[in-house]
């Protein structure tokens, strides 16, 4: 049967920890379509590529930011659904069985997201404050008959970022390839489930931590937040929501989010 399922893997310069994506991705129950895209072809991701027999798609206009390359990502896989695999991640066996299950029983999905778990100093992290507000965050879109208005795909959203970029998969039909592209550095997935929400389609939410996002020292997430980038774009996203006076006051809050990412600790 032909796949309907594409992971596109991401890759940056030379992470360490590419081959375990690539090696999660390529031992799935239900064996989708793999392929390589990056904006920074060089001779270790080659090297990995040939190993493993997968494609490289190379990125003709690199260096206009982190949406755009995401949007190439997206466009380079032809299937049905594509997942944008992070190349420090790594995703369950049963993650792709799961999302094509999922949008079977649900053709109008916009996209089709799982839970998580982190990894920290080479642990798996299942339960801490911010794994467990998002978790309470995503509860709304559990209910399927809601879950296609623009309210409750929007409920989610409303005090913070609770859909790890990961575990999304996109529907490119509903979709398109052109969902990211913007001038943000750290909130570029957020603002793409927000513009997403005005989209016809459901957001599906699988609660089972079917993939494993890594938290590490040379993170791009860890590096914005040292940066306090974050925190500014954060309030941006907040005023798409709430009135100003409140979006402040939200933004104070949750930044004590980013306490999540201090590798010395398990909140």
């Amino acid at each position: 049967m032909k796949s309907i399922h594409t992971f596109v893997v991401l890759a940056y310069k030379e992470s360490e920890y590419l081959e375990q994506c690539i090696k999660s991705v390529l031992n799935q129950k239900y064996k989708s379509i793999v392929v390589i895209a990056t904006s920074t072809p060089n001779n270790y991701i080659s090297k990995l590529a040939k190993k493993y027999q997968l494609p490289i798609i190379k990125n003709p206009n690199p260096g206009k930011g982190i949406g755009y390359d995401f949007d190439f990502a997206i466009s380079c896989g032809k299937t049905e659904l594509v997942t944008i695999a992070h190349q420090d991640d790594i995703y369950d066996e049963e993650y792709a069985k799961k999302i094509t299950e999922y949008y079977q029983k649900y053709p109008d999905a916009l996209i089709i997201n799982t839970g998580y778990y982190e990894i920290k100093n080479k642990e798996k992290v299942y339960s801490n404050t911010n794994l467990n507000i998002k978790k309470a965050l995503l509860f709304p879109l559990k209910i399927r008959i809601l879950s296609g208005t623009k309210f409750m795909k929007r409920m989610p959203l409303r005090f913070g970022c609770s859909i790890c970029c990961p575990s999304v998969t996109f529907v490119k039909k509903k979709t398109g390839h052109k969902v990211f592209e913007s001038n943000m550095k750290c909130d570029i997935d957020w603002l793409a489930w927000e513009r997403l929400s005005k989209k016809k389609g459901k957001f599906i939410y699988i609660k089972d931590p079917l993939m494993g996002h890594r938290v590490h020292e040379d993170s791009t997430t860890t590096e914005i937040i040292k940066e306090n980038i974050r925190t500014r774009e954060d309030y941006q996203l907040f005023c798409k929501f709430w009135p100003e006076p409140i979006a402040k006051i939200i933004n104070h809050f949750y930044k004590n989010s980013e306490k999540s990412n201090n590798l010395t600790k398990n909140n």
